[in-house]
Protein backbone atom coordinates (compact mmCIF):
# COMPACT_ATOMS: atom_id res chain seq x y z
CA UNK A 1 0.00 0.00 0.00
CA UNK A 2 0.94 3.64 -0.23
CA UNK A 3 0.59 7.08 1.27
CA UNK A 4 -1.26 9.84 -0.53
CA UNK A 5 -0.75 13.59 -0.25
CA UNK A 6 -2.80 16.48 -1.58
CA UNK A 7 -1.27 19.95 -1.76
CA UNK A 8 -3.54 22.96 -2.27
CA UNK A 9 -5.89 21.18 -4.66
CA UNK A 10 -8.71 23.26 -6.14
CA UNK A 11 -11.44 22.37 -8.63
CA UNK A 12 -14.23 24.52 -10.06
CA UNK A 13 -17.22 23.50 -12.17
CA UNK A 14 -18.60 26.54 -13.99
CA UNK A 15 -19.44 28.90 -11.11
CA UNK A 16 -19.31 26.20 -8.40
CA UNK A 17 -16.12 25.94 -6.34
CA UNK A 18 -16.26 22.19 -5.61
CA UNK A 19 -12.88 21.93 -3.85
CA UNK A 20 -10.86 24.83 -2.51
CA UNK A 21 -7.18 24.78 -1.52
CA UNK A 22 -7.43 21.23 -0.16
CA UNK A 23 -4.33 19.86 1.58
CA UNK A 24 -3.99 16.68 3.67
CA UNK A 25 -2.02 13.44 3.82
CA UNK A 26 -3.14 9.83 4.23
CA UNK A 27 -0.53 7.62 5.82
CA UNK A 28 0.36 4.15 4.57
CA UNK A 29 -2.23 1.69 5.92
CA UNK A 30 -4.52 4.42 7.28
CA UNK A 31 -8.33 4.54 7.04
CA UNK A 32 -9.41 8.15 6.51
CA UNK A 33 -13.05 9.19 6.17
CA UNK A 34 -14.26 12.39 4.51
CA UNK A 35 -17.51 13.49 6.12
CA UNK A 36 -19.88 16.23 5.07
CA UNK A 37 -23.29 16.97 3.54
CA UNK A 38 -24.17 16.79 -0.15
CA UNK A 39 -22.16 19.35 -2.09
CA UNK A 40 -19.28 19.52 0.39
CA UNK A 41 -16.76 18.24 -2.17
CA UNK A 42 -16.35 14.65 -0.98
CA UNK A 43 -16.86 12.80 -4.28
CA UNK A 44 -14.94 15.42 -6.26
CA UNK A 45 -11.93 14.83 -3.98
CA UNK A 46 -12.02 11.09 -4.72
CA UNK A 47 -12.34 11.69 -8.45
CA UNK A 48 -9.38 14.09 -8.39
CA UNK A 49 -7.19 11.50 -6.66
CA UNK A 50 -8.31 8.81 -9.11
CA UNK A 51 -7.62 11.08 -12.10
CA UNK A 52 -11.26 11.08 -13.23
CA UNK A 53 -11.22 14.87 -12.80
CA UNK A 54 -8.33 17.21 -13.50
CA UNK A 55 -7.42 19.71 -10.78
CA UNK A 56 -7.39 23.40 -11.67
CA UNK A 57 -4.43 23.90 -9.36
CA UNK A 58 -2.37 22.05 -6.77
CA UNK A 59 -0.59 18.70 -6.73
CA UNK A 60 -1.40 15.07 -5.87
CA UNK A 61 1.29 12.66 -4.70
CA UNK A 62 1.19 8.89 -4.31
CA UNK A 63 4.25 7.54 -2.52
CA UNK A 64 5.93 10.91 -3.07
CA UNK A 65 5.45 10.61 -6.84
CA UNK A 66 3.61 13.53 -8.41
CA UNK A 67 0.66 11.92 -10.23
CA UNK A 68 -1.29 15.12 -10.93
CA UNK A 69 -0.92 14.75 -14.70
CA UNK A 70 -0.97 10.93 -14.86
CA UNK A 71 -3.83 9.06 -16.51
CA UNK A 72 -6.12 7.09 -14.14
CA UNK A 73 -4.77 3.69 -15.24
CA UNK A 74 -1.23 4.72 -14.28
CA UNK A 75 -2.18 5.81 -10.75
CA UNK A 76 -3.14 2.25 -9.67
CA UNK A 77 -6.08 3.21 -7.45
CA UNK A 78 -9.26 1.19 -6.91
CA UNK A 79 -12.57 3.06 -6.90
CA UNK A 80 -15.73 1.63 -5.32
CA UNK A 81 -18.78 3.62 -6.36
CA UNK A 82 -22.07 4.14 -4.58
CA UNK A 83 -23.82 2.02 -7.18
CA UNK A 84 -22.66 -1.56 -7.65
CA UNK A 85 -21.56 -1.17 -11.33
CA UNK A 86 -21.19 -4.91 -11.86
CA UNK A 87 -21.12 -6.59 -15.27
CA UNK A 88 -24.63 -8.11 -15.43
CA UNK A 89 -23.75 -10.91 -17.86
CA UNK A 90 -20.78 -12.05 -15.79
CA UNK A 91 -20.71 -14.48 -12.93
CA UNK A 92 -19.45 -13.35 -9.55
CA UNK A 93 -16.18 -15.10 -10.31
CA UNK A 94 -15.70 -13.25 -13.58
CA UNK A 95 -16.65 -9.91 -12.05
CA UNK A 96 -13.94 -10.39 -9.43
CA UNK A 97 -11.41 -11.69 -11.96
CA UNK A 98 -11.99 -8.96 -14.54
CA UNK A 99 -9.52 -6.36 -13.17
CA UNK A 100 -6.86 -9.05 -12.79
CA UNK A 101 -7.03 -10.05 -16.46
CA UNK A 102 -5.59 -6.76 -17.66
CA UNK A 103 -2.48 -7.31 -19.84
CA UNK A 104 -0.72 -4.76 -17.63
CA UNK A 105 -0.87 -7.19 -14.70
CA UNK A 106 0.40 -10.24 -16.58
CA UNK A 107 -1.04 -12.74 -14.08
CA UNK A 108 -1.41 -16.46 -14.73
CA UNK A 109 -4.81 -18.19 -14.50
CA UNK A 110 -3.65 -19.86 -11.29
CA UNK A 111 -2.68 -16.54 -9.69
CA UNK A 112 -6.00 -15.00 -10.70
CA UNK A 113 -7.94 -17.97 -9.34
CA UNK A 114 -6.11 -17.84 -6.00
CA UNK A 115 -6.75 -14.11 -5.58
CA UNK A 116 -10.42 -14.38 -6.53
CA UNK A 117 -11.12 -17.28 -4.17
CA UNK A 118 -9.21 -15.63 -1.32
CA UNK A 119 -11.18 -12.38 -1.57
CA UNK A 120 -14.47 -14.27 -2.00
CA UNK A 121 -13.73 -16.11 1.23
CA UNK A 122 -12.84 -12.89 3.05
CA UNK A 123 -16.16 -11.37 1.95
CA UNK A 124 -18.19 -14.55 2.63
CA UNK A 125 -19.35 -14.91 -0.98
CA UNK A 126 -17.36 -18.03 -1.93
CA UNK A 127 -20.61 -19.98 -2.39
CA UNK A 128 -21.83 -17.37 -4.91
CA UNK A 129 -18.89 -17.49 -7.33
CA UNK A 130 -20.87 -19.27 -10.05
CA UNK A 131 -23.96 -17.08 -9.68
CA UNK A 132 -24.83 -14.41 -12.21
CA UNK A 133 -24.41 -11.00 -10.64
CA UNK A 134 -28.07 -10.24 -11.40
CA UNK A 135 -29.12 -13.12 -9.13
CA UNK A 136 -27.64 -11.59 -5.98
CA UNK A 137 -29.13 -9.63 -3.12
CA UNK A 138 -28.18 -5.98 -2.66
CA UNK A 139 -25.72 -6.85 0.08
CA UNK A 140 -24.10 -9.57 -2.00
CA UNK A 141 -23.78 -7.26 -4.99
CA UNK A 142 -22.04 -4.65 -2.87
CA UNK A 143 -19.67 -7.29 -1.50
CA UNK A 144 -18.76 -8.22 -5.07
CA UNK A 145 -18.20 -4.55 -5.95
CA UNK A 146 -15.91 -4.15 -2.92
CA UNK A 147 -14.19 -7.46 -3.72
CA UNK A 148 -13.46 -6.34 -7.27
CA UNK A 149 -11.43 -3.52 -5.76
CA UNK A 150 -9.78 -5.64 -3.07
CA UNK A 151 -8.36 -8.24 -5.49
CA UNK A 152 -6.17 -5.62 -7.13
CA UNK A 153 -3.96 -4.66 -4.19
CA UNK A 154 -3.79 -1.04 -5.46
CA UNK A 155 -1.95 1.96 -4.04
CA UNK A 156 -5.13 3.20 -2.37
CA UNK A 157 -8.80 2.25 -2.15
CA UNK A 158 -11.25 5.08 -2.85
CA UNK A 159 -14.80 4.38 -1.68
CA UNK A 160 -17.74 6.67 -2.44
CA UNK A 161 -20.55 5.86 0.03
CA UNK A 162 -20.54 2.17 -0.95
CA UNK A 163 -22.97 1.13 1.80
CA UNK A 164 -25.55 3.91 1.51
CA UNK A 165 -28.09 1.90 -0.51
CA UNK A 166 -28.19 -1.00 1.98
CA UNK A 167 -30.56 -1.45 4.90
CA UNK A 168 -29.33 -0.42 8.37
CA UNK A 169 -28.68 -3.96 9.63
CA UNK A 170 -26.59 -4.90 6.60
CA UNK A 171 -24.74 -1.57 6.71
CA UNK A 172 -23.72 -2.28 10.30
CA UNK A 173 -22.45 -5.76 9.37
CA UNK A 174 -20.47 -4.57 6.35
CA UNK A 175 -18.97 -1.63 8.27
CA UNK A 176 -17.41 -4.08 10.70
CA UNK A 177 -16.25 -6.43 7.95
CA UNK A 178 -14.78 -3.64 5.84
CA UNK A 179 -12.83 -2.22 8.76
CA UNK A 180 -11.49 -5.67 9.68
CA UNK A 181 -10.49 -6.32 6.07
CA UNK A 182 -8.69 -2.99 5.88
CA UNK A 183 -6.75 -3.77 9.06
CA UNK A 184 -5.87 -7.31 7.94
CA UNK A 185 -4.72 -6.17 4.50
CA UNK A 186 -2.90 -3.12 5.82
CA UNK A 187 -4.75 -1.17 3.14
CA UNK A 188 -4.67 2.58 2.62
CA UNK A 189 -8.28 3.67 2.29
CA UNK A 190 -10.11 6.95 1.72
CA UNK A 191 -13.82 6.61 2.38
CA UNK A 192 -16.53 9.19 1.68
CA UNK A 193 -19.82 9.37 3.57
CA UNK A 194 -22.46 11.70 4.99
CA UNK A 195 -23.17 9.17 7.78
CA UNK A 196 -21.48 10.11 11.06
CA UNK A 197 -21.81 6.52 12.37
CA UNK A 198 -19.80 5.16 9.45
CA UNK A 199 -17.20 7.84 9.99
CA UNK A 200 -16.71 7.26 13.72
CA UNK A 201 -16.83 3.45 13.61
CA UNK A 202 -14.40 2.98 10.71
CA UNK A 203 -12.09 5.96 10.40
CA UNK A 204 -8.68 6.27 12.02
CA UNK A 205 -9.11 9.97 11.25
CA UNK A 206 -12.06 11.97 9.99
CA UNK A 207 -11.84 14.95 7.66
CA UNK A 208 -14.78 17.35 7.88
CA UNK A 209 -15.55 19.13 4.61
CA UNK A 210 -17.58 22.32 4.30
CA UNK A 211 -18.25 23.77 0.86
CA UNK A 212 -15.08 22.27 -0.57
CA UNK A 213 -12.83 23.21 2.33
CA UNK A 214 -11.27 20.90 4.89
CA UNK A 215 -12.23 22.49 8.21
CA UNK A 216 -10.87 19.80 10.57
CA UNK A 217 -8.93 16.55 10.25
CA UNK A 218 -8.44 14.56 13.44
CA UNK A 219 -9.33 11.39 15.30
CA UNK A 220 -13.05 10.71 15.86
CA UNK A 221 -12.62 11.30 19.61
CA UNK A 222 -10.94 14.68 19.18
CA UNK A 223 -13.48 15.89 16.64
CA UNK A 224 -16.31 14.86 18.96
CA UNK A 225 -14.83 16.41 22.09
CA UNK A 226 -12.89 19.33 20.59
CA UNK A 227 -14.66 20.43 17.40
CA UNK A 228 -13.23 23.50 15.69
CA UNK A 229 -16.66 25.01 15.13
CA UNK A 230 -20.40 24.56 15.57
CA UNK A 231 -20.49 23.18 12.01
CA UNK A 232 -18.00 20.45 12.93
CA UNK A 233 -19.72 19.77 16.28
CA UNK A 234 -23.00 19.09 14.47
CA UNK A 235 -21.43 16.58 12.07
CA UNK A 236 -20.82 13.98 14.80
CA UNK A 237 -23.17 12.67 17.44
CA UNK A 238 -26.76 11.45 17.58
CA UNK A 239 -28.76 13.21 18.82
CA UNK A 240 -26.93 16.36 17.76
CA UNK A 241 -25.18 18.77 20.07
CA UNK A 242 -27.24 21.44 21.88
CA UNK A 243 -26.23 25.03 21.11
CA UNK A 244 -27.60 27.97 23.11
CA UNK A 245 -27.08 31.72 22.59
CA UNK A 246 -24.91 33.24 25.26
CA UNK A 247 -27.66 35.49 26.67
CA UNK A 248 -29.16 32.40 28.34
CA UNK A 249 -25.98 31.80 30.28
CA UNK A 250 -25.74 33.16 33.83
CA UNK A 251 -22.04 33.67 34.13
CA UNK A 252 -19.38 36.31 33.56
CA UNK A 253 -18.04 35.02 30.24
CA UNK A 254 -15.64 36.63 27.84
CA UNK A 255 -17.29 39.02 25.40
CA UNK A 256 -15.97 36.80 22.62
CA UNK A 257 -18.37 34.00 23.59
CA UNK A 258 -21.63 34.12 21.61
CA UNK A 259 -22.78 30.49 21.82
CA UNK A 260 -22.44 27.62 24.31
CA UNK A 261 -22.70 23.96 23.26
CA UNK A 262 -23.15 20.72 25.19
CA UNK A 263 -23.89 17.12 24.22
CA UNK A 264 -27.29 15.55 25.04
CA UNK A 265 -25.64 12.79 27.07
CA UNK A 266 -24.15 15.42 29.39
CA UNK A 267 -27.52 16.88 30.35
CA UNK A 268 -28.69 15.79 33.83
CA UNK A 269 -32.47 15.73 34.36
CA UNK A 270 -34.56 15.76 37.52
CA UNK A 271 -38.31 15.96 37.79
CA UNK A 272 -39.35 19.35 39.14
CA UNK A 273 -40.38 19.62 42.75
CA UNK A 274 -42.25 22.88 43.27
CA UNK A 275 -41.43 24.70 46.47
CA UNK A 276 -44.39 26.71 47.75
CA UNK A 277 -44.53 29.61 50.11
CA UNK A 278 -48.20 30.20 50.83
CA UNK A 279 -49.91 30.29 47.42
CA UNK A 280 -46.74 31.12 45.50
CA UNK A 281 -44.56 28.69 43.59
CA UNK A 282 -40.83 29.40 43.39
CA UNK A 283 -38.92 28.12 40.35
CA UNK A 284 -35.19 27.94 39.76
CA UNK A 285 -33.53 30.51 37.53
CA UNK A 286 -33.99 30.02 33.80
CA UNK A 287 -30.42 30.58 32.76
CA UNK A 288 -27.56 28.14 32.70
CA UNK A 289 -25.16 28.69 35.59
CA UNK A 290 -21.74 27.32 34.69
CA UNK A 291 -19.82 28.61 37.66
CA UNK A 292 -19.31 25.24 39.37
CA UNK A 293 -19.55 21.54 38.57
CA UNK A 294 -22.84 21.32 40.50
CA UNK A 295 -24.84 24.04 38.83
CA UNK A 296 -28.10 25.65 39.81
CA UNK A 297 -30.87 23.63 38.20
CA UNK A 298 -32.80 25.04 35.24
CA UNK A 299 -36.43 24.44 34.27
CA UNK A 300 -37.56 23.23 30.85
CA UNK A 301 -40.75 21.72 29.44
CA UNK A 302 -40.86 18.30 27.79
CA UNK A 303 -41.91 18.59 24.14
CA UNK A 304 -41.12 15.11 22.85
CA UNK A 305 -40.04 11.63 23.96
CA UNK A 306 -38.33 9.09 21.71
CA UNK A 307 -37.48 5.58 22.88
CA UNK A 308 -34.62 3.69 21.21
CA UNK A 309 -34.57 0.63 23.46
CA UNK A 310 -31.17 1.23 25.07
CA UNK A 311 -31.95 4.89 25.72
CA UNK A 312 -34.55 7.61 25.53
CA UNK A 313 -34.15 11.04 23.97
CA UNK A 314 -36.08 13.82 25.69
CA UNK A 315 -36.78 16.96 23.67
CA UNK A 316 -37.37 20.08 25.79
CA UNK A 317 -38.20 23.73 25.33
CA UNK A 318 -35.99 26.12 27.28
CA UNK A 319 -36.64 29.82 26.82
CA UNK A 320 -37.69 29.17 23.21
CA UNK A 321 -34.63 27.02 22.49
CA UNK A 322 -34.74 23.27 21.83
CA UNK A 323 -32.64 21.09 24.14
CA UNK A 324 -32.10 17.34 23.77
CA UNK A 325 -31.18 15.02 26.62
CA UNK A 326 -30.32 11.30 26.65
CA UNK A 327 -31.70 9.32 29.61
CA UNK A 328 -31.96 5.68 30.68
CA UNK A 329 -34.83 3.71 29.10
CA UNK A 330 -36.53 3.08 32.46
CA UNK A 331 -36.85 6.78 33.27
CA UNK A 332 -40.41 8.06 32.84
CA UNK A 333 -41.38 11.52 31.61
CA UNK A 334 -44.59 13.03 30.29
CA UNK A 335 -45.32 15.59 27.58
CA UNK A 336 -45.49 19.18 28.92
CA UNK A 337 -43.91 18.06 32.17
CA UNK A 338 -41.65 20.65 33.81
CA UNK A 339 -38.23 19.23 34.64
CA UNK A 340 -34.95 20.51 36.05
CA UNK A 341 -31.77 20.14 34.02
CA UNK A 342 -28.12 20.95 34.58
CA UNK A 343 -24.82 20.61 32.73
CA UNK A 344 -21.38 20.35 34.29
CA UNK A 345 -18.99 23.10 33.23
CA UNK A 346 -16.36 20.60 32.07
CA UNK A 347 -18.74 19.47 29.31
CA UNK A 348 -19.41 22.91 27.86
CA UNK A 349 -17.99 24.20 24.58
CA UNK A 350 -17.72 27.91 23.77
CA UNK A 351 -18.02 29.51 20.32
CA UNK A 352 -17.50 33.04 19.01
CA UNK A 353 -19.71 35.09 16.68
CA UNK A 354 -18.17 33.28 13.69
CA UNK A 355 -19.23 29.98 15.36
CA UNK A 356 -15.58 28.98 15.89
CA UNK A 357 -14.67 27.23 19.14
CA UNK A 358 -12.62 29.23 21.65
CA UNK A 359 -10.83 28.16 24.81
CA UNK A 360 -11.60 29.93 28.09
Amino acid sequence: MSKVRLEQISKKFDHLQAVSDLSFEIEDGEFVVLLGPTGAGKTTTLRLIAGLEKADSGSIYINDQNVTELQPALRDVAFVFQQYSLYPNYTVYNNLAFPLRSPMRNLSKKEIDEKVRHIAKVLHIESKLNNQSTNLSGGEMQRVAIGRALVRNPNIFLMDEPLSSLDSKLRAELRLELKNIQINLGATLLYVTHDHVEATTMGDRIGILEEGKLVQLDTPENIYKKPNSIYVAKRLGSPKINVLPVHLIQHDLSEKVKYVGFRPEDVVLEKQENRTNGNETTEDTKSLNINTATHAKQIAEVQGIQSFGVEKVISMDFEGEKILAVVKPEEEYQLHQKIHFSVAGEHLLFFDDATQRIEL
